[in-house]
């Protein structure tokens, strides 16, 4: 008789779930934000992450952002692997890490270039080994899915020479692998999540196709299924049947959907993108509700990845000599 996995019940992650709470303590609000804008130098800045549990830097540059994000985001993805009950939940917030170093190497090798420096060290392969596996040809220790559309992306990509066709087929592939992962947890609110993200990667292409006055043959081509709301009826967008406003109303993206109404017809494209994302912190925050179980780890991978982008706009800005309020404008709403 086959042996059945035990169910994981929601009491069975009390323990992790009132350490994350504690954790919560230390991510970047937005009150810590706005000191490290105001900060009278970068070094001040960058002085403000030790509250949040980042080494100090001794010299605050875009390598050193780098390699300080680099390894903290390790260091998590290590801890919170181990003490996950289901592997697969951190390995969900891994997958793209995959697949943006299996886009470097098929760019590079493209080109014949050196691009071991772009690769990211923190997906489910190690950067080394996705790399031996492009060199060699032997991709049968990869992720199956990963595997097959790294093969079918080097063959397109050799054929159209179109590194805008082989992306998104692994951005295909990507979130179709998501997707599946998600699903296999069994969690609701992580394969919810999943499906707003869909949902997401939709809107913004069809808000940038709107605004190229392409067709609905166009806009369908470069849709993703697995959303809520189908291809089928994203498409016809394109030719004037519907609007952006009445197809996302009542949804998590109505308020993202009017604000890129706006950027087709010439408003801000970084608003629309915000507002893109507010919607999944927003979604995300139905977890501090939750006294227990899956959804504070969810909650807490998915703000620890914010948060880094949230670092590198600020830090980065601040290097480049960006106005505050100019970096301020580009910052999303965080989960604290």
């Amino acid at each position: 008789m086959a042996k059945k996995t035990k169910r994981i019940k929601d009491t069975d992650y009390l323990f992790l779930s009132a350490r994350l709470r504690a954790l919560e303590s230390t991510l970047l609000s937005g009150a810590r934000m706005e000191r490290m804008l105001d900060a009278p130098s970068v070094e001040d800045a960058a002085r403000v992450l030790t509250e949040c549990g980042y080494a100090e830097l001794n010299r605050v540059d875009v390598d050193a952002v780098d390699r300080m994000l680099s390894q903290t985001r390790d260091e998590l993805m290590e801890e919170l692997g181990n003490a996950a009950l289901d592997g697969r939940m951190v390995d969900v917030f891994k997958v793209k890490y995959d697949y943006h170093n299996a886009k470097v190497l098929l760019k590079s090798e493209a080109k014949g270039e050196d691009a071991s420096r772009l690769l990211v060290e923190a997906g489910r392969v190690p950067a080394q080994t996705l790399s031996a596996a492009f060199a060699s040809g032997e991709t049968e220790e990869l992720p199956p899915t990963l595997a097959q559309a790294i093969g079918d992306a080097r063959e397109l990509l050799n054929a159209t020479k179109d590194p805008q066709q082989s992306d998104l087929l692994l951005d295909r592939a990507y979130f179709a692998e998501l997707l599946q992962l998600a699903q296999e947890t069994g969690s609701d609110f992580l394969t919810g999540y999943i499906r707003l993200q869909l949902d997401t990667a939709n809107l913004r292409s069809a808000v940038r196709v709107l605004r190229m006055g392409k067709d609905s043959a166009f806009l369908g081509k470069v849709l993703f299924q697995g959303g809520s709301i189908a291809e089928e009826t994203i498409a016809p967008l394109a030719d004037g049947s519907g609007s952006l406003e009445e197809l996302y109303a009542h949804t998590p993206l109505e308020q993202a959907a009017a604000v890129g109404a706006q950027a087709v017809r010439g408003g801000s494209l970084t608003e629309f993108e915000k507002a893109c994302d507010n919607a999944l912190v927003a979604y995300l925050s139905e977890a501090k509700r939750v006294p227990f179980g899956e959804q504070p780890l969810i909650a807490y991978l998915a703000a620890r990845d914010s948060e880094q982008t949230a670092i590198r706009i600020i830090l980065t800005g601040r290097l480049a000599g960006l106005p505050a309020d100019v970096i301020r404008e580009r910052l999303r709403d965080c989960y604290v």
